[in-house]
């Protein structure tokens, strides 16, 4: 039973109205997507880093957000740190170059809680080990400056490689795995975390954890707080960066495309549609074609133009019914009607083609051609024989 044009509006209605609900249940969990969240200094979920950024700020620290790329950091501060709190990218080769630039010129870098430190900084030698709970204690294993609060909170699965030993170790877990280690490149030092946990919202609580990022900071006339390769701030100003909304525009505008395609097609003239003849001058051809390919049955095909040859020119020719294909080429040399030599040598061989099963299907086509070119020598009004099939006809 056809629809009626109200019913296919209450369709499309129900349509728009169930993808309006999707995307604001979508919407509405896109901020609970990660409830940890990323320590960014835009951050104020457990795992963001706000408070960190803002007790530094207002106790007194040279802090301030870095949103730009690090060919930019400045090149004639010898004591400025760039704290790279769980980058969520990774640079190119060239930011690379400019961030080592900025250590042998007496910057100093504090990366935290990311599995591929070597693409930001050289040196580092970093690997996967069973997973630390909650918060894991950390106790410190030689008295220096960054050890002078005590234990620290740990957590993730990352540890410092022990094959690596030019680093000074500052801190082991429960199971004497790295988790600080600090070592100099150039004039300038690398401090590595295994996680960012000490200076999140949810641990910078802990006064080991508080001690840890003022003691990695200390010192620092200018404390660049990396966000280029966070970028938290530009989802917060703006919905472009919101995944919901991108899937939320994607979705209406297919749905958009399919009610276009819809209504242009159906409004569009009615043309009945083209029926291919099924009596087709070449469906017994094809037919007979396919039979023979799936037989393998290439000889077949030679022995119809074979004995097409021999009828034709025995009424040409003069000469008996069975004569051999080397004597009709004989006979045609006699009369004036000679082949070219590669097509003669392959009518003359053609006999012994016809009776070979393992012929191939090229072969067999090279043979249908020159008893055909040899029949239309002796008639020119005669039809050329069938190929025996099309994939003959395209090898």
């Amino acid at each position: 039973m056809p629809l009626t044009t109200g019913e296919k509006r209450g369709f499309i209605v129900f349509g728009v109205g169930l993808l309006l609900l999707m995307t604001l249940v979508a919407w509405l969990n896109s901020d609970n997507k990660d409830e940890e969240g990323s320590p960014s200094s835009y951050s104020a979920q457990r795992g963001g880093a706000k408070a960190a950024y803002l007790l530094l700020q207002q106790s007194g620290y040279p802090v301030e957000r870095w949103n730009k790329p690090p060919d930019q950091l400045p090149a004639d501060e010898t004591d400025a740190t760039l704290v790279l709190a769980g980058p969520e990218t990774y640079p190119d080769s060239q930011e690379f170059v400019a961030i080592n630039r900025f250590l042998l010129r007496g910057g100093r870098v504090l990366i935290t809680g990311t599995f591929l430190p070597y693409r930001f900084v050289p040196q580092s030698s970093v690997e996967y080990k069973d997973q630390r709970v909650g918060f894991a204690e950390s106790k410190p294993v030689a008295p220096t400056h960054l050890t002078r609060g005590g234990p620290i909170s740990q957590n993730g699965m990352l540890s410092w490689d022990y094959a690596n030993d030019t680093a000074v170790v500052h801190f082991k877990d429960d199971k004497h795995r790295p988790v600080v280690v600090s070592y100099p490149v150039g004039r300038g030092q690398v401090i590595w975390w295994a996680s960012s946990l000490p200076l999140t919202n949810a641990g910078i609580r802990d006064r080991g954890n508080l001690d840890l990022l003022l003691n990695s900071v200390a010192d620092s006339k200018h404390i660049l707080w990396d966000e280029y390769y966070h970028n938290l701030h530009e989802e917060r100003l703006g919905y472009h960066g919101n995944p919901a909304a991108s899937w939320a525009w994607a979705q209406i505008g297919f749905l958009g495309l399919l009610v276009i395609l819809t209504y242009s097609r159906r409004s569009g003239p009615l043309v009945p549609l083209a029926r291919e003849p099924r009596l087709s001058p070449l469906e017994f051809v094809e037919t007979l074609g396919s039979v023979f390919h799936r037989a393998r049955g290439t000889q077949v095909a030679i022995e119809i133009a074979l004995n097409r040859f021999q009828q034709i020119a025995a009424r040409r020719l003069g000469i008996r019914g069975s004569s051999t294909a080397t004597e009709i080429v004989q006979a045609m040399t006699q009369r004036g009607l000679k082949l070219p030599e590669n097509t003669a040598t392959l009518v003359r061989i053609s006999e012994d083609a016809a009776g070979d099963p393992e012929l191939s299907e090229k072969r067999a086509l090279d043979h249908v051609k020159a008893l055909n070119q040899a029949t239309q020598l002796l008639d020119p009004s005669a039809t050329p024989a069938s190929a025996p099939s099309a994939k003959e006809r395209k090898s």
